[in-house]
């Protein structure tokens, strides 16, 4: 008797091989660039999953959303804003560092996940307040790392966000749980200064435009995600 084989098999076995291939290149990167990475290990799914919570929840299931990712990596987040997208959508894919932005133009074309909105993405290898303004988004999803950064970056990123983003607009960002505790332990107090301007401003976002807060323990590490929307 012949054996059977799941129609999933080579799709599973596809999906493995190309995670492991973004985990070796996200690590060798992270090496070289912590500073933009922020993490040596790429996010987990649940994490991608409860960024795009506001790509997959929308007002008007009719309309079509136009979405941005900043801090593309290597595909982790954008697998879950894929999977979130309906008819019509569209995204920009953003990623300033060039082996990141390569990586992602061959997952469009290979990953089953991504190839299936290569025809609705673009990739973008530049900083995100690079892009212009002459674009505009219903949805912005962040994998930026925040806390590597000084206040005023931070308040530069977030000011041209809520610039592209339309009236109503969400955005989407997290930063991991107890970074500014631990820092406060085991850094420089030039670092923990910085990190502790930069978390100030981010507070006053969150207080400002939050509308939810989700806390995500199955990551590398744990982390939050914040949800802002801009007002109407």
């Amino acid at each position: 008797m012949s054996e059977t084989q799941s129609p999933a098999g080579p799709f599973s076995a596809l999906r493995l091989d190309e995670r492991l291939r973004d985990t070796r290149l996200f690590f060798s990167q992270a090496l070289r660039t912590f500073h933009a990475t922020g993490s040596i290990v790429p996010s987990s799914r649940a994490l991608a999953d409860a960024l795009s919570e506001f790509v997959r929840e929308r007002p008007d299931p009719a309309q079509p959303l136009r979405i941005l990712e900043a801090g593309a990596g290597t595909g982790a987040i954008s697998r879950g804003i894929a999977a979130a997208m309906g008819p019509g959508d569209s995204v920009d894919l953003v990623e300033s560092n060039p082996e990141f932005a390569a990586h992602l133009e061959g997952l469009l074309k290979t990953d089953p996940e991504l190839s299936t909105i290569a025809d609705s993405a673009r990739v973008h290898a530049k900083l995100v307040n690079e892009m212009g303004t002459d674009r505009r988004y219903d949805a912005i999803v962040s994998g930026l790392p925040f806390a590597n950064f000084t206040a005023d970056e931070v308040t530069e990123i977030l000011d041209y966000y809520f610039e592209v983003l339309e009236p109503g607009g969400t955005l989407s960002f997290y930063g991991y749980l107890y970074t500014k505790e631990v820092k406060a332990v085991i850094a420089r107090r030039e670092d923990y200064l910085r990190q502790a301007r930069t978390s100030w401003v981010v507070q006053d976002w969150i207080d400002r435009y939050g509308i939810r807060t989700d806390t995500v323990f199955a990551n590398i590490p744990p982390a939050w995600v914040h949800h802002l929307r801009k007002p109407a």
